[in-house]
């Protein structure tokens, strides 16, 4: 529920927060994968650029991308950033926790995201939306669905990283180009998105500029204030348990995330 003036529920509330971001809080997964790391499921984002702000905790993110393999160490205060197309998995390295802010705002959850399933998977759509799904809720059935995910895009993940190890980077270039194949078909429901949100708040900005240029800034007699809190709480994220905000731009992933 989203408030604005004296507690009043606004429905429709006409501004995203700032930025037109997407805000999450996470506690990273501590299910020990196939080479023995406790942590999320490798993915990247194709127009969303992530960061993570740890709040409490240790751990760190390991990324992948053309120029190579990195491990980022995380801790209290730390903040690390990944543009589209880096791959990054979030290793758990003791009650690590972190609040994530995404560019675009409902892009990610319409679909942004891919997991870095093994080839054959990626080349079949109708396969990598049943991997990719999980049932609704946050009961077992949905935690032994979330940890299959997490261990198959491992799978693909381990095979990438090897490669990028041994100075070939042609399986992680055709990982980047089979994610995009995949959800190209999406490319005209994010442009609506983005346009409702990152573009029509950068574009309001300047609306607000011109107005401050002119002596007539009438839009700072709409100021407010708006609060919200968590809908749903130890959703299963991509990368841990996570904690959602349903805010303008924004549509939850109940049945796949």
């Amino acid at each position: 529920m989203v408030t604005g003036p004296a507690g009043a529920p606004t429905p429709g509330l006409p501004h995203p927060l700032p930025g037109a971001v997407g805000l999450s809080h996470l506690s990273a997964y501590d299910w020990e994968a196939a080479d023995g790391v406790c942590g999320g499921s490798p993915h990247l984002h194709l127009v969303c650029t992530e960061a993570y702000v740890v709040t409490g905790g240790r751990g760190a993110v390991q990324t992948l991308s053309p120029d190579g393999y990195r491990e980022i160490p995380l801790e209290p205060g730390s903040l690390a950033w990944f543009t589209p197309g880096t791959v990054h998995r979030m290793v758990q390295g003791g009650d690590l926790r972190i609040t994530v802010l995404m560019q675009n705002s409902g892009l990610p959850e319409a679909g942004d995201a891919v997991f870095t399933f093994p080839p054959e998977v990626l080349a079949d759509p109708a396969r990598y939306a049943a991997a990719a799904q999980l049932p609704p809720g946050t009961g077992p059935e949905t935690a032994h669905a979330a940890r299959r995910r997490r261990d198959l895009a491992v799978e693909g993940y381990l095979v990438l990283r090897e490669s990028l190890a041994a100075g070939d980077n042609r399986p992680y270039l055709e990982f980047q180009r089979a994610a995009a194949r995949l959800v190209r078909e999406n490319v005209p429901t994010w442009r609506e998105l983005w346009r409702a949100g990152a573009l029509a708040t950068a574009q309001r900005t300047g609306t607000q500029l011109d107005e401050l240029a002119s002596d007539e800034p009438s839009y700072l007699g709409e100021a407010t204030a708006y609060e919200a809190a968590p809908t749903r709480l130890g959703g299963f994220g991509m990368c841990g348990r996570r904690d959602e905000y349903n805010l303008p731009g924004t549509t939850l992933p109940y049945g796949g995330e």
